[in-house]
């Protein structure tokens, strides 16, 4: 098949984690066997190395400039709330609105020079034309619900602006709602998107392809190391992550070392915020790494690996990779969202807490048992290489590409 596929985000490396990682993993194999143009936006951290690397990768890789950053103050804001109830379209989804993007999906449309077009990433719905899905395949990989997001962020006191998030969220719900139903497919990572969806549209046809690993990047690790070392792993310029960092650094870590003084905290991503860096200085036995070559490393080096999310909906991959590697984790609802770790049909695979209390109870566990350790790291490890693999993933989403493209073509 033909296949376009839309993404702001620049896919590559997949290193950088999230929705590079996601959208990388899930084309690299659909692009072997099908012709695909990707067509994205390039950011100013996109280097040459960058588009030489993903290029190899696809039939055709149309780039175009990202935009130049959001104007400030609060006349900015007014008049892109006032564009929102007016056009019904989040400010941040128009920021990354290219008019040149569109005259030449439109084009492309028009000639026929695709059969299936997805956008990998809710952000890229912009570009689809409600009527394209008579004539063509159009797929939607949500990633997370955006109104489920705000929605948690009110509810968890954690939105960075509850005066503006009470504001966008029945515009957010009326948006993604409208927006789903523009498409042949949805496509969520978790069994409660999933719901929400088909809350939005009950007819809409929506599937489940969970979020995975690529297991020669995050190899199971060679022995437990021992020791009282933790570790988070996350883009910490993202307000997601800096909420989970600041929280555990602040108000677990630090009760956790009157138990265990050796114990350190490493935190590991990009583009730390100023928050986060911090936090090194208001205790020693924190560490922020930005980013690192191989977060592989330090989660062989950890003894348990944190996943202490407090908002933020979605399959986290940092922490099916924590399960990759063969750290033992200890995870909020959010962080072990969409990932079956501790019901009675499974063996146990992680560990879970919510509270303060509860971290420190689980982590205390972990850190004096290794035998426990031992039986999270196999058990979650088994479950990965059964469930997460990307080649099994991406083939799943071949299929809704090429069958939603056949029943298309068996109505005409």
């Amino acid at each position: 098949m033909k296949i376009l596929m839309l993404s702001a985000t620049f896919p590559y490396p997949p290193t950088k984690g999230g929705t590079h990682n996601r959208t990388f993993n899930l084309l690299q194999p659909i692009a072997l066997r099908h012709q695909v143009t990707l067509l994205t936006q390039r950011a100013e951290d996109v280097t040459e190395e960058d588009i030489a690397g993903l290029r190899q990768w696809v039939d055709e890789l149309i780039i175009f400039p990202r935009p130049q950053a959001v104007k400030a103050g609060i006349l900015a804001k007014i008049q892109r709330f006032g564009q929102f109830i007016l056009k019904g379209t989040p400010p941040n989804v128009l920021f990354l609105y290219s008019h040149e993007m569109q005259t030449w999906i439109d084009d492309a449309v028009a000639a026929g020079k695709f059969e299936a077009i997805t956008c990998e990433h809710s952000v890229n719905e912009i570009y689809i034309r409600p009527q394209w899905q008579q004539k063509l395949t159009t797929i939607i990989d949500i990633h997370s619900s955006i109104y489920r997001t705000c929605k948690n962020q009110l509810e968890t006191n954690t939105s960075e602006n509850p005066k503006r998030d009470r504001l966008f969220l029945p515009l957010l719900r009326r948006y993604e709602q409208q927006s789903i139903r523009k498409f042949s497919h949805v496509v969520v990572t978790t069994d409660e998107d999933e719901q929400q969806m088909r809350r939005f549209v009950p007819n809409a046809q929506v599937t489940v392809i969970p979020n995975g690993v690529d297991l020669d990047t995050f190899p199971y690790r060679e022995k437990d190391l021992g020791g009282y070392n933790l570790v988070f792993v996350g883009g910490l310029d993202y307000f997601v992550n800096i909420d989970a960092a600041c929280f555990f650094a602040t108000e677990v870590f630090p009760q956790l070392q009157q138990q265990f003084p050796d114990a350190t905290l490493t935190l590991v991503g990009s583009k730390p915020a100023p928050e986060v860096q911090a936090l090194t200085e208001q205790n020693p036995a924190i560490t922020v790494t930005g980013r690192v070559p191989s977060i592989a490393q330090y989660l062989h080096q950890a003894t348990v690996a944190v996943a202490p999310l407090r908002t933020g909906f979605g399959m986290k991959i940092k922490t099916l990779e924590y399960m990759a590697a063969g750290t033992p984790v200890v995870g909020s609802d959010r962080g072990l969202e969409g990932i079956e770790v501790d019901s009675d049909r499974v063996p146990l695979r992680a560990l879970r807490a919510n509270t303060i209390e509860q971290y420190l109870q689980a982590i205390a566990t972990l850190l004096t048992n290794p035998c426990l350790r031992a039986e999270l790291a196999s058990n979650a490890r088994t479950m990965i290489e059964q469930e997460y693999t990307y080649l099994s993933l991406a083939n799943r989403y071949e299929k809704i590409i090429t069958g939603s493209y056949n029943l298309i073509t068996d109505q005409k």
